[in-house]
């Protein structure tokens, strides 16, 4: 089956060539309008685009130059945007690397990008300001910017090449560990990320009289594109270091927040907030939409959440690689169940079979993607690259998926999926009947390998307090699946590892059923 949106006429026509330029024509037309908030200040159009040229200066007093690659340690800030958007303007590929991340991991990014310099936000966060005393930064003003750790000069990385096209220019390097636990490098070029930023701010009609809550890590691509598509329609971005469901709730109220975007997580603590805190109800404000990506979505947690928020919670579905955007469900035509939507404008999307053929309608393939959204590659890994993008363009996303009409559904990974007694089982379906016992807060199914088979292994975190025990989820699942997709073992942990913007861990986990 071949299913597929059209190329919208004139999708890519009318993109600026670089992320920065998103602002422009708002500095002129809207100065005044804020265009960034965050818990220490604010900026105006006007007022960004002047930092940006004065953090443009400092970087080039500092030896960047374009073409180098830059890290970027911190949390989301305005700092953070300001050296994002310089860095555009230089033609230097920004790395954003999340703060949390240990010594360690902050390492092999460095060694592997070649970074010609590493920038810390130390004046945003204490995890920030340590890894800069470890590298021995020297923490000064860039610019306007206050208290950012500035590395020594890498001396000996050289420059790439910079392309005047934005569709071969890289914007971000993004680092993923994926399955294996070594970090590969995302190239996204600056048409990549307008391209799909510019699809989701027209899906969601954003107009300048928006405020987004940008709580998902800049460090990762959502936050990202949140940041790009916000300013590209000269709207304001709340920017939020890291989540506190007290601050969203006061945001809501008070802040006149309109667009929140989040993990199933970032719902499900803001509901827990409620209920600890004795409130009566959430008070939205001015909030008009509400979506949730980045791990499967609970059916139950998706209607406590519209019934409590009076807004239907929109499911979507992207990938680093593709800048994220792939699919999403309209705001216009909400569902009630599973689905993460319709393929983007612009996006073509088909299911492969084991055989590499196109699979008949209704059946579960391989989910591969084509469109201006994929990402140029893998950084220094050209291997890699040609194991997921064919000559065709076409991305294998890894993913299973199946179609009912034009309604994508995501069944799991390509990996993760169990051959149990010659039968296909796919986590994602007994997660979701695991999800719909009161007392599962989240799980994650995975296989454990035995002689000549695979056994299904359920790992459940509890809500807190709860006195279920593996036997009680056991008889809970039974009648709803078959016995070939019975987990074999349910295992009860205090929480399940996760990434820092709430993805589980599922690798962590089957290695443990190894070890």
């Amino acid at each position: 089956m071949l299913a597929t949106t059209q190329v919208v006429e004139g999708s890519i026509e009318g993109l600026p060539n670089r992320i920065h330029e998103v602002m422009d024509r708002h500095v002129v037309a809207t100065p005044d309008h804020p265009a960034l908030i965050d818990d220490r200040t604010r900026l105006t159009y006007r007022e960004l685009d002047q930092a940006v040229g004065g953090v443009v200066e400092a970087l080039r007093g500092l030896g960047i130059r374009p073409g180098d690659r830059m890290m970027i340690v911190s949390e989301n800030s305005i700092p953070l945007a300001c050296l994002l958007l310089a860095a555009s303007r230089l033609d230097v590929w920004s790395i954003v690397v999340n703060p949390r991340l240990s010594p360690r991991e902050l390492d092999q990014i460095r060694e592997h990008s070649g970074a010609r310099r590493v920038m810390l936000t130390a004046g945003v966060s204490q995890e920030a300001a340590t890894h800069a005393a470890r590298y021995e930064a020297t923490v000064q003003d860039v610019g306007a910017l206050r208290g950012i750790g500035v590395t020594g000069l890498n001396l000996a990385t050289l420059p790439e090449p910079v392309e005047a096209d934005g569709a071969e220019q890289v914007a971000v390097l993004i680092y993923t560990s994926g399955t294996t636990g070594t970090p590969k490098g995302v190239m996204l070029t600056h048409r990549n990320l307008l391209f799909s930023a510019r699809g989701t701010a027209v899906w969601r009609k954003m107009t300048v009289d928006d405020v987004q809550y940008c709580v998902l890590p800049i460090s990762h691509i959502v936050g990202i594109s949140l940041l790009a598509m916000t300013l590209m329609v000269g709207a304001t971005v709340r920017l939020v270091a890291k989540y506190d469901p007290a601050a969203l709730v006061k945001a809501m109220a008070e802040e006149g927040i309109t667009i929140l975007n989040g993990v199933p997580a970032t719902y499900q603590r803001l509901l827990e907030y409620r209920r600890n805190a004795g409130l009566a109800k959430l008070d939205r404000g001015r909030l008009r939409a509400i979506s949730v990506a980045g791990a499967p979505l609970d059916l139950e947690l998706k209607s406590r959440v519209e019934q409590e928020l009076g807004l239907p919670l929109l499911n979507g579905y992207g990938i680093t690689e593709c800048s994220p955007g792939i699919s999403g469900v309209r705001p216009d035509t909400p569902r009630d169940d599973h689905t993460v939507g319709s393929i983007l404008p612009g996006v073509e999307a088909r299911l492969v079979g084991h055989d590499g053929k196109s699979v008949a309608a209704g059946e579960v393939g391989e989910l591969h993607v084509r469109g201006p959204n994929v990402m140029r590659g893998y950084y220094r890994a050209p291997d890699l690259t040609a194991k997921v993008i064919d000559p065709d363009g076409w991305f294998n996303t890894g993913d299973l998926a199946r179609f009912e009409n034009d309604a994508m559904y995501i069944v799991g990974r390509t990996k993760e999926m169990i051959i149990r007694s010659g039968f296909n089982v796919y986590p994602a379906e007994i997660e979701a009947v695991l999800s719909t016992h009161d007392a599962v807060v989240q799980c994650a199914v995975v296989g454990r390998p035995v002689e000549g088979n695979e056994e299904v292994v359920a790992f459940v975190q509890l809500i807190k307090g709860s006195t279920v025990t593996a036997q009680d989820l056991m008889a809970h699942v039974a009648p709803q699946l078959t016995s070939y997709k019975r987990p074999s073992e349910i295992i009860l942990m205090d929480a399940l590892p996760a990434t820092s913007t709430g993805k589980l861990l599922k690798h962590k986990l089957a290695e443990s059923l190894r070890s």
